[in-house]
């Protein structure tokens, strides 16, 4: 495992997230109705601070360069998982998931998703530890991802995945809701509720998510520390950012064209770094440039900062249009 960071810090990590964890469970379970937008602020504003928090404490006991590398991999897997919020409302609609519940599945969805994509993150650094070779197909992926993202006209779909139609075929299941329980007892027999369902569906939309925005996260870092954490604060924080922005997803339209300026970008900076590593610094007479991660970035912060402002301009334009 790479990682410069060392096992303590680990440790300290692992239980500050496990604290953060709990808490956010147990206030889940105090708040009994749905999920306001000014619970929903200050959550989202309490996640990102304790997120910039982390990175400076990163950047003064680790080093400058390891906190940078936090802030891009956080920025980055926070800003892809946008998308993510988009099947999160195909979901909830799909399985008819009560309002009152709702917060209940992308918090336990996302916690199992957290787990899963730590997995993800330690093959990842093993198979780069093994073998070079990684950086040229993580960056091929991301290219070919970014062209595909390009491509995509229309909301992404969500098609339920055969696991989840397993599921429902070998697990004892209720036909209806029962509140936010995960079970119940029916004729004396314990039976699962559809919230099961909903919430393995969350889960596994992350996953799918994971395999392309961990690659992307390996082409700015290779610290299994900083990528581990950079996806635990982006996945936090995920859950609020559904209850604040909801109807604003519609309006970053140029949203799509921004993340997949962000993943060609780190694709051609891993096969960059790929070449350099197999002695090709030139490609005829042009040299090959050097990528930090201080450049790295300052182009993922500006491009998100444009398509948003784009975005944002295209709609006071049409509003106007129609006025």
């Amino acid at each position: 495992m790479i990682s410069a960071v060392p096992v303590l810090a680990w440790v300290a990590t692992l239980a500050l997230l496990a604290v953060i964890v709990y808490v956010d469970l147990r206030v889940i379970s105090g708040r009994g109705g749905e999920v306001t937008l000014g619970q929903s602020t200050r959550w989202v504003a309490f996640y990102v601070s304790l997120a910039i928090a982390f990175g400076l404490v990163l950047s003064l006991t680790v080093g400058g360069r390891t906190g940078a590398e936090f802030f891009s991999g956080y920025i980055t897997e926070y800003s892809l998982s946008v998308d993510n919020l988009f099947v999160f409302v195909i979901i909830m609609t799909k399985f008819a998931v009560p309002s009152f519940a709702q917060d209940k599945v992308l918090y336990l969805g996302i916690v199992i998703s957290m787990v899963l994509r730590a997995v993800f993150i330690f093959a990842g650094a093993a198979l780069i530890a093994a073998a070079s070779w990684t950086f040229y197909l993580f960056g091929m992926l991301l290219i070919y991802t970014a062209i595909t993202l390009l491509r995509e006209q229309d909301e992404p779909e969500f098609g339920e995945y055969r696991a989840l139609q397993a599921m429902r075929r070998l697990l004892p299941m209720t036909r209806d809701y029962h509140g936010d329980r995960l079970s119940v007892r029916e004729d004396g027999r314990r039976r699962w509720t559809p919230l099961v369902i909903a919430v393995s569906a969350i889960a596994l939309a992350n996953v799918v998510f994971a395999l392309d925005s961990i690659p992307a996260i390996f082409g700015l870092t290779q610290d299994a520390f900083v990528i581990f954490t950079a996806n635990a604060f982006a996945l936090m924080g995920l859950r609020q950012l559904y209850f604040l922005v909801g109807g604003l997803l519609e309006r970053l339209i140029y949203l799509n064209i921004g993340l997949s300026a962000i993943l060609a970008f780190i694709g051609i900076k891993l096969v960059i770094e790929a070449l350099h590593g197999s002695h090709i610094d030139h490609i005829g007479s042009v040299p090959l440039p050097e990528i930090g991660i201080v450049t790295s970035l300052g182009f993922i912060l500006t491009v998100l900062f444009a398509s948003a402002m784009a975005s944002l301009g295209k709609n006071w334009l049409d509003q106007r249009a129609t006025t």
